[in-house]
């Protein structure tokens, strides 16, 4: 069974069908981030409708001029929920603009703070950020951390696993020119690693260019496998169990 920590379902427009052909893709656990505010109750009722779907809150760091007091007190409030599993996602993103750096690091720990005083784990968004949201994890002393579609290099991931973080691999690792990303797979530890889609987005090779589902994540498995010359099922295995650990997922 294969778990997708990190797919946006609430933005398709029939999230049921996208669950149902995910399932019968042998995908049991889909792990659902928000990135606004707007999103919380709407992926809580298809978390509520549908088994063996979860929630993370949190608002992304392109949505950070927006957050304020009432929605960190609407987090803390909401992840009361049992579907709730973690705050996300959330983070930095000087992809687009760095000007607004301080907004989206007050964001960003903020956030980390709700996270430590709800015990529960982070998904971080880190896009051309490295060196601050490491930085800023460090400080926080945030414990259970997933870096989420994970960009950098190995040695930056070297860096993360060393401080008992974890890496996500989704579909840019099957890229013919994905060489960074290959690499990482290569190196990461068994114990380290989880899989996602982050559908709609970032859809794996031979389906790049169409819109990406959860029911494709095993193309992203057998690449990783292919990579690390280990079987399929043990990358399945593996991957899944460390997601229910981090996650603490008990239901099958």
């Amino acid at each position: 069974m294969l778990i997708d920590t990190h797919a946006h379902i609430n933005m398709f427009d029939d999230p049921k069908r996208v669950i149902e052909e995910s399932r019968k893709a042998d995908v049991g656990i889909i792990i659902v981030p928000s990135a606004s505010r707007d999103d919380f109750e709407p992926i809580l009722d298809l978390c509520h409708e549908n088994k063996n779907i979860y929630a993370l809150l949190g608002i992304h760091p392109e949505d950070c001029e927006k957050f304020n007091d009432d929605i960190a007190k609407k987090i803390i409030e909401l992840a009361k929920d049992k579907k709730v599993v973690g705050i996300g996602e959330i983070g930095l993103d000087y992809h687009y603009t760095k000007e607004n750096k301080e907004i989206q690091k007050r964001c960003f720990i903020t956030q980390l703070e709700i996270a430590k005083m709800l015990d529960l784990p982070v998904v971080v968004h880190d896009r051309e950020a490295h060196f601050d949201t490491l930085e800023i994890l460090k400080q926080s002393k945030v414990e259970r951390v997933l870096l989420h579609c994970f960009s950098g290099s190995t040695e930056f991931m070297k860096q993360c696993c060393n401080l008992g973080y974890k890496i996500a691999l989704g579909g840019v690792v099957t890229f013919k020119n994905a060489i960074e990303p290959k690499e990482v797979a290569r190196e990461v530890d068994m114990k380290d690693l989880m899989l996602e889609t982050d559908s709609p987005f970032l859809t794996p090779h031979p389906f790049r260019g169409m819109e990406n589902s959860p029911k494709y994540i095993g193309f992203v498995a057998k690449e990783i496998a292919k990579i690390k010359n280990i079987p399929y099922d043990s990358i399945v295995f593996e991957t899944s169990k460390n997601a229910k650990e981090f996650f603490n997922i008990t239901e099958e």
